[in-house]
């Protein structure tokens, strides 16, 4: 037998089988008032495709939750299309105006051709230089904070080491990259809570109109640099991106502008997050640091860990392409289908004790950077900055701490901390090493 969403609406409702009633994944609030750990083994138990209602002049969308459900859709792009949006904020607007042009809501030939030239700058082959900065940039960065004491972690180190790497691949001057920092935080979130600390619908509103201008904003800036390096072409990867074409047709500076906003964006803000994250999980579990200083657990292994754990991007999504039916219910062309990381990282059919942090879990077949043909082209990348923060704070310190509260960021796609406060203690022998 199948269902449509409307059939599912007395299951699903506000007197729900879940014990906390129906909770609106489109809402940032939902995420910043609720630990929804229950929440998501409940849908992955009784309700693996669960129908998200309409609320406050936004639509319905289905809710994956389940590990291989999630695979699966990803895997498959004849039924299921990126080219009308890939997260809620535009899923629910009705679709991407960068489609077909930006390679994360692109798909078909054009995508394959679009990631083949990405895949040429951002391969481990070419980035060998680019790792190499990073770890000296974080060995100093870190070693210059545990020599002082401690730091605010999120903004001193956790936001510098992403955007310094992604804005030297990018040519960004360094004199923009504070500005492209403050951009990239508020294009998909939100670091501030309002006035009396109590969300509100205004609130709401002002973060959401905060954050299209912050969108904008960045295409604005990527506009004027590839107009510069078509004057004047350099080393970077915009300029790359100028030269290149698919089918012998020319990238035009649209094309270029979208895919520098996409790789700014994905550059800075998942490693950021996971990194914070990272501080602060690792803060509260003294056992698994010591573990990790102690080389009892692998750095890539602990990697893939941190990564499942945070899981930065809460979820993805696509439309339905052509009818095709999950769990014996009918998807009609069009309807939105979105792809929980928050839940499949959780998932008790895959991983062993999943709401465990455990540094040396292996298998590790977490999601964080998605899956199949939309899979993160800046994967490398980013398992080389947190590679590098972990080995920094394993030479350079025994041991760390938070020293006050860290404020989430208020997203129904990101999730994370904006803030995290952290004392080191300085391990004295690794603080002796000089520098290579």
């Amino acid at each position: 037998m199948t269902m449509n969403a409307p059939a599912l609406d007395g299951v699903y409702g506000p007197d729900g089988p879940f014990g906390v009633g129906t909770l609106d994944l489109g809402d940032p609030a939902t995420f910043a008032e609720h630990d929804l750990d229950a929440y998501w083994r409940a849908l992955r138990d009784s309700a693996p495709l669960h129908w998200n209602p309409p609320t406050a002049g936004r639509r319905g969308f289905w809710v994956l939750s389940r590990h291989e459900d999630i695979i699966d859709t990803y895997r498959d792009n004849v039924n299921f299309t990126s080219e009308r949006g890939n997260v809620l904020v535009t899923l629910l607007e009705g679709g991407d105006a960068a489609a077909g042009r930006m390679l994360a809501v692109t798909d078909g030939h054009r995508h394959h051709e679009l990631r083949k030239i990405l895949q040429r700058v951002l391969s481990p082959r070419v980035l060998d230089e680019v790792a190499r900065t990073v770890r000296v940039n974080t060995r100093r960065w870190i070693r210059e904070a545990v020599e002082s004491g401690g730091c605010e972690f999120a903004e001193e180190i956790a936001s510098r080491i992403p955007m310094t790497t992604i804005s030297s691949l990018l040519g960004v001057p360094e004199e923009d990259r504070e500005y492209l920092l403050s951009l990239t935080k508020a294009a998909l979130s939100a670091d501030e809570e309002s006035d009396d600390g109590v969300d509100s619908e205004v609130d709401a509103v002002d973060s959401e109109v905060d954050s299209e201008m912050a969108r904008n904003e960045i295409l604005m800036y990527f506009m004027d640099v590839v107009e510069e390096r078509r004057e004047a072409p350099g080393e970077d990867v915009i300029s790359m991106l100028i030269a290149s074409s698919i089918d012998g047709v020319p990238l035009t500076d649209e094309d270029v502008v979208l895919n520098c906003y996409s790789l700014i964006i994905g550059g800075d803000e998942t490693s950021r997050l996971t990194m914070i994250d990272c501080l602060h999980t690792l803060a509260a579990r003294p056992g698994e640091w010591q573990r990790f200083k102690r080389g009892e657990v692998a750095v890539g292994t602990a990697v893939d860990e941190v990564l499942r754990w945070a899981s930065p991007t809460m979820h993805f999504g696509r439309s339905v392409a052509r009818e095709t039916e999950l769990h014996g219910v009918r998807l009609r062309p069009g309807e939105i289908v979105t792809l929980w990381h928050a839940s499949g990282n959780r998932d008790e059919r895959v991983f062993a004790r999943p709401g465990e942090f455990d540094l040396g879990r292996t298998p590790n077949k977490h999601m964080a950077f998605g899956y199949g043909p939309h899979f993160c082209v800046g994967s490398y990348l980013a398992k080389v900055e947190i590679a590098e923060l972990l080995t920094a704070l394993r030479d350079f310190t025994t041991g760390f701490e938070q020293t006050g509260p860290a404020r989430r960021i208020r997203s129904n796609f990101l999730t994370g901390f904006a803030t995290m406060p952290v004392r080191f203690h300085p391990d004295h022998s690794g603080l002796k090493e000089v520098e290579r």
